[in-house]
């Protein structure tokens, strides 16, 4: 049974007597609806509005898998790194001999406070004014370490968070274009039929799924990662802060070892 027996099946139905009026459905039938045949026939504007989203999507999924493997391999080794620091490994192990050997943000967090160690390592008589400068600028070091740290992880967030609001507007600016197409083609056939209507509004309506595909994985990832980034970025200021207090502990031992001279007597 065609699409043609179906309508005047239904007509009919419906006590329909001038079953002649029943527009042919044929041609509508033959009609390529498949989503090549929609990009194929789709108006040159409808096109690059499907062709933009489509990059679009490859763009934020090769966002997406980059950063997943990111920051999955950076939680493992940055809690190796971390047992490491809190079994009571000498700091100068770490941050001279790792800090050269990992790119991850935690040893490189230490390394900020690396020349701080080594002023404390020399050996010299330091006085209360030199113990607090060299307390504050460890941790101004580390605070701009972890800021450019996470501004580094960050990387590629802003493309996911501009694809996730503009696709669906992208998307709807090519549906509407699609509809004018269809009222264009209504007006100038003088045939309100399906074979006429349906092919714009199929693309009109391809034109708004594609923004929807590559802005709704774009917003889940997004929202997603930021969360990951910002927890990270907070084990990143702990990390520091265990750091300032072992610099702090390691000059208070230091000052306690150093001798007092005995005061000088009369003869």
């Amino acid at each position: 049974m065609t699409l043609s027996d179906l309508a005047r099946f239904a007509i009919q139905g419906a006590d329909l007597a001038d079953v002649s009026q029943v527009p042919d459905l044929e041609g509508f039938a033959g009609t390529d609806l498949s989503l090549m045949g929609l990009f194929l026939k789709a108006d040159v504007v409808v096109k690059a509005v499907m062709f933009g989203l489509f990059l679009a999507s490859i763009w934020s999924w090769a966002i997406i898998i980059d950063k997943s493997f990111m920051l999955g391999g950076l939680k493992a080794r940055t809690r190796k790194y971390e047992d490491a620091f809190r079994a009571g490994q000498p700091v100068e192990g770490m941050d001279d001999r790792d800090t050269a050997q990992l790119r991850d943000p935690m040893p490189r967090v230490l390394a900020a406070a690396n020349r701080e160690w080594r002023e404390v390592r020399r050996g010299n008589s330091l006085d209360q004014p030199q113990v607090d400068a060299i307390m504050v600028r460890a941790q101004k070091l580390m605070e701009g370490a972890i800021a450019r740290e996470s501004a580094r992880l960050e990387r590629g967030l802003g493309t996911l968070a501009t694809i996730a609001s503009a696709s669906p507007f992208i998307g709807l600016f090519g549906t509407v274009w699609g509809i004018m197409n269809a009222f264009r083609g209504i007006g100038a056939a003088g045939n309100p039929s399906l074979e006429t209507v349906a092919p714009p509004i199929a693309e009109a309506l391809f034109a708004t799924g594609i923004g929807l595909f590559a802005a709704i994985p774009a917003l889940i990832f997004y929202n997603r990662f930021a969360a990951e980034i910002g927890a990270y970025t907070e084990r990143l200021h702990d990390f520091a802060d265990e750091v300032w207090v072992r610099l702090s502990r390691r000059l208070n031992d230091r000052e306690t070892a150093t001798p007092v001279p005995a005061p000088r007597t009369g003869a």
